[in-house]
């Protein structure tokens, strides 16, 4: 049986394996990290000053951005630390296991301050309705600082775009603060701003759990969910020369690099360098698949043992 390895992380992978990855984003993640602790910091303040709710809700969903964009430059500072004997990937996978916590806390974080706008309900309290309107503009004003900051990156790299939708959301969700803020100036109502805090607790939640979902699926060495599996297969299978294919994997192997290695079954022999090299372009140009191994098998020494798709 003959084997011909497309191994990434030679000289393939210096090519590809972080083409989309940002070498100048490390400061902007800092001071983009810098501003939302700020924001928090503030938020908590006032909104403890305030009595409101809505503030500090607000403050819990801007900490998950504070905490999100640590992921976020973590993996970009992590991906860039070279193997090790035992660390053969080096450390990507961190942020992977960083998300998942990180995911854990906000649910319960967002839980006792949802609990805590239950009981104003029961218990309302006199809301400062100008600090309210005053805290929250400059919160979209630093979020949306933060989105223009992170805006250049957006389009090369899947964790930097997810990090400015999230800046541009919280903009939006600061906005219903506002909202909130100059309704109970206007009216006297102060049960809306416990109203507030429980929706902008939904929202954390809400994202909060596609994130930990996410992350439990990538710990998991599942296949990204924005890959088609299916589509991959096919593509591999339609190769010129390929008869078979069999053992597929696809996995991530941290927040914005995915891996694959595949068993193909060649009768007619290696197909040579250029084949490997053009499989492999399009494999990152099509699927974003950075790092993939590809196995040539003539197929004339039995079975592969890998084949039956049960075995892994």
């Amino acid at each position: 049986m003959d084997h011909g390895n497309l191994d990434g992380g030679h000289d393939h992978g210096r090519v590809y394996g972080h083409a989309h990855d940002p070498q100048d984003f490390g400061l902007i993640f800092a001071v983009a990290t810098a501003l939302n602790v700020g924001l928090v910091t503030i938020e908590a303040i006032y909104g403890i000053a305030a009595h409101s709710v809505a503030l500090l809700a607000d403050a819990g969903h801007n900490l998950s951005d504070a905490l999100g964009l640590l992921i976020a430059w973590g993996a970009h500072v992590l991906a860039r630390v070279g193997p090790t004997a035992r660390y053969t990937y080096g450390f990507r996978s961190a942020s992977i296991l960083a998300a998942l916590l990180n995911g854990m806390i906000l649910l319960v974080a967002t839980g006792g301050i949802a609990w805590e706008a239950i009981q104003r309900f029961f218990e309302p309290a006199d809301v400062a309705g100008v600090t309210v309107i005053i805290v929250a503009a400059v919160a979209i004003l630093l979020n949306g600082l933060s989105a223009w900051l992170l805006n250049s990156g957006r389009k090369q790299d899947l964790n930097i775009r997810a990090a400015f939708l999230h800046m541009v959301a919280d903009a939006a969700v600061s906005l219903g603060v506002v909202i909130a803020g100059a309704i109970i100036l206007l009216t006297g109502w102060n049960w809306i701003d416990p109203a507030v805090s429980i929706v902008i607790s939904a929202v954390i939640i809400w994202g909060t759990w596609g994130l930990l979902r996410e992350a439990v699926d990538r710990s998991l060495s599942a296949v990204p969910a924005e890959i088609d599996p299916a589509a991959v297969a096919n593509y591999l299978r339609r190769l010129p020369g390929v008869e078979a294919i069999h053992d597929l994997h696809v996995w991530a192997m941290s927040t914005t690099e995915t891996a694959l290695t595949c068993h193909l079954v060649m009768p007619k022999g290696h197909p040579g360098d250029e084949f490997l090299r053009d499989a492999y372009h399009e494999l990152h140009d099509r699927f974003a698949i950075a790092h993939p191994t590809l196995q040539i098998e003539l197929g004339d020494a039995g079975v592969c043992k890998l084949e039956p798709q049960h075995v892994v």
